[in-house]
C-alpha cells in the first residue's frame, strides 16, 4: 500500500472513499511481491497493481465491494490445471491479497509519512480473529506507535516491536505473533510494510556515460548524486535528472557523506588520481555495490595501485571492474543499462545469464533489498 502512498495521500486530501488491495504473501512465481497494492475509489478509478490479467480484474471487484460493505477480506489467488485461464496466475504462483476499505485511522498518517520519504512501518492484521481484521499500527523508527489492533495494549506493544525490527532492516513481510496473539483467541499474522528513504546511487565522474547512468538510476528508484572535482562539468545543465550535484574531490566527499547497506557507488572518473583514494575508502564501506569503469588493462593497473596503498585482496574482491555485465554495450545508454543490470543482479542474487534454456528461478530472493521505498521479503 505504501508503494502508492503519494497518489493515495492525494485521495485522502480530496476526501475520496477508496479501498486498497495489498499483496500479503507469495508462493511460487508471481509478478509482484508483498506490499504491492491496487487501490480503487468509489468512482471506479484504479491505481497500482497486484498482479495482472484476470487476478487484477477480480481484485478490482473486491475493492469495489469493500467500499460498499466496509469489510476487510483476505483472498487467495492461484493456478490450477482445470482453470488456467480463469481467475488465477497462469505463471504457476499463488498470492494472498488483503482488501481493506480505507476510512481514517492511522492510514492517512502512514501515507503522509511514506509520501514524504520518512521511515515508518504500517502493521496490519491479515490473519486472526474476525474482530481484529483490519486493525492497524503505524510504527516509527524510535518504536513509538499509534493506532491499535483491537484494544489490546500488550498486543500492540509486541506488534510494534516486531514491526520496528522489520523497519530497521528496511523490509516488508509477514510476522506471526504466537503467544501474545493466542491471548486474543489464536495466533495472529501481521503484514508489516516498511517505508524507508530511497537508497542512494553516487556517481563519481561527470562524463557522458554518467548522464545516462543518472537517468537509469532514477528509473530504478535511487536518489542519485553526481560528484566531480571539475565545476565546469558538474553542472545542473548537464545532469538535469540528478537529485544532487557535488563539486569536490570524490574521496573527500565520500568520507563525509552518509552511506548505508543499500548504497551503490559507481566510479566513472577513469583517472588514477581520483580512483585510487576514492576506491581505497569505498571498498572499506558497508555498501551494496562498488563498480569502477575502465578497460581490463586499466583494471589491472588500478588493482596494482590499490594494493600498493594497502587495499587487501578481500577488499579488492568486492570491486566490480570492469563495471557492468557483458551486453556488448557501446553507447552511453547501453553502458548505463549494463551497469544497472549488474547492480540489480548483485542485489537480487541473479547470475546475469540468459533465462532462455536455464532452469534457475526467474524471481530471486536476493542477498539484499530492492531500491524502492518498500523492500520485500517473501
Amino acid at each position: 500500500m505504501l508503494d502508492i502512498a503519494e497518489e493515495l495521500g492525494q485521495w485522502v486530501e480530496q476526501g475520496r472513499d477508496f479501498a486498497v488491495a495489498t499483496v500479503v504473501a507469495v508462493s511460487g512465481s508471481a509478478p509482484r511481491q508483498p506490499g504491492a497494492a491496487l487501490a480503487v475509489d468509489r468512482d471506479g478509478t484504479a491505481i497500482g497493481s497486484v498482479s495482472g490479467g484476470c487476478v487484477e480484474g477480480a481484485v478490482y471487484e473486491l475493492c469495489r465491494q469493500a467500499i460498499e460493505d466496509g469489510d476487510t477480506v483476505l483472498e487467495r489467488f492461484g493456478y490450477s490445471d482445470e482453470d488456467a485461464f480463469a481467475v488465477g496466475l497462469t505463471c504457476g504462483g499463488v498470492i494472498d491479497v488483503l482488501v481493506t476499505p480505507v476510512r481514517g485511522g492511522v492510514f492517512p498518517a502512514a501515507l503522509a509519512a511514506a509520501a514524504r520519504g520518512e521511515s515508518a512501518a504500517l502493521a496490519r492484521v491479515v490473519d486472526g480473529p474476525a474482530d481484529l481484521m483490519g486493525g492497524a499500527l503505524l510504527v516509527r523508527p524510535d518504536g513509538s506507535h499509534e493506532g491499535g489492533l483491537g484494544g489490546h495494549p500488550g498486543l500492540d506493544r509486541t506488534a510494534a516491536a516486531e514491526a520496528r525490527a522489520l523497519l530497521d532492516a528496511g523490509r516488508t513481510g509477514t510476522v506471526t505473533l504466537g503467544e501474545e496473539g493466542a491471548r486474543c483467541g489464536r495466533p495472529l499474522t501481521l503484514l508489516v510494510e516498511s517505508s524507508v528513504p530511497a537508497p542512494r546511487m553516487i556517481v563519481f565522474g561527470a562524463i557522458d556515460f554518467a548522464s545516462a547512468l543518472v537517468r537509469v538510476g532514477k528509473f530504478l528508484g535511487y536518489h542519485v548524486t553526481v560528484c566531480d572535482a571539475r565545476p565546469v562539468f558538474a553542472t545542473a545543465a548537464r545532469f538535469p535528472d540528478a537529485d544532487e550535484i557535488v563539486v569536490g574531490w570524490p574521496h573527500e566527499y565520500l568520507e563525509t557523506t552518509r552511506v548505508d547497506a543499500r548504497t551503490v557507488l559507481c566510479v566513472l572518473t577513469h583517472d588514477a588520481k581520483f580512483d585510487i583514494p576514492l576506491l581505497r575508502h569505498a571498498l572499506r564501506l558497508p555498501v551494496a555495490y562498488v563498480g569502477a569503469m575502465g578497460s581490463r588493462r586499466t583494471h589491472e593497473d588500478r588493482n596494482r595501485r590499490l594494493r600498493e596503498v594497502g587495499v587487501t585482496e578481500l577488499e579488492l574482491a568486492r570491486l566490480r571492474s570492469p563495471i557492468g555485465l557483458d551486453l556488448g554495450a557501446r553507447t552511453p545508454e547501453e553502458t548505463a543499462l549494463s551497469i544497472a543490470a549488474e547492480i540489480v543482479a548483485a542485489r537480487r542474487g541473479g547470475s546475469g545469464a540468459s533465462l532462455t534454456g536455464a532452469h534457475t528461478p526467474i524471481h530471486h530472493d536476493g542477498p539484499s533489498n530492492p531500491a524502492g521505498r518498500i523492500d520485500s521479503v517473501a
